[in-house]
């Protein structure tokens, strides 16, 4: 059964998203850093593909996500690694196609009793920003993409 994402504005400049996981923080690290299952899980709402999934994962290092749509649309994200403390931490910029200014995301990973909890916390440059993400419909695209992270940490317990 899905877990729900909690996504809150702790101010006007954040965004936070938390997500309990049934898996191991290394895993859902791997999830996060690994192009093969990066492609596998982040890919919003139904109907989407990410022919394009590049990570140098290194501090300085770029990475870059194209998602296409069947009809030919297209977004793309692209962003530099600012802080890296694998499986616990990862500070990344994040720069979306059609949207001003860069987020910087920060992503903590704690682990409990083989459960992980993710908090995701986005930092816009204004409020202007984080409110259009937010109407984007990203809370929805997180939560769909989350269910299928968590159907692969599913499928490493039977494998």
């Amino acid at each position: 059964m899905p877990q729900p994402v909690d996504v809150t504005t702790p101010s006007d400049r954040e965004i936070v998203v938390t997500r309990i996981f049934a898996a191991p923080r290394a895993l859902i690290w791997d999830c996060h850093t690994r192009p093969d299952l990066v492609r596998r899980w982040l890919l919003g709402p139904a109907g989407w593909t990410m022919p394009v999934c590049e990570i140098d994962l290194k501090v300085g290092g770029k990475y870059r996500y194209v998602w296409r749509k069947h009809d030919g649309r297209e977004l793309v994200s692209h962003g530099e690694h600012r802080e890296i403390e694998a499986p616990e931490r990862l500070v990344t910029t994040e720069q979306m196609q059609g949207f001003d200014g860069a987020s910087v995301n920060t992503m903590v990973l704690t682990e409990e009793a083989g459960r992980t909890t993710l908090t995701l916390t986005m930092l816009f440059p204004n409020v202007e920003a984080r409110d259009g993400a937010l109407r984007s419909g990203m809370s929805d695209g997180i939560a769909a993409s989350y269910d299928r992270l968590q159907e692969i940490a599913d499928e490493q317990k039977v494998g």
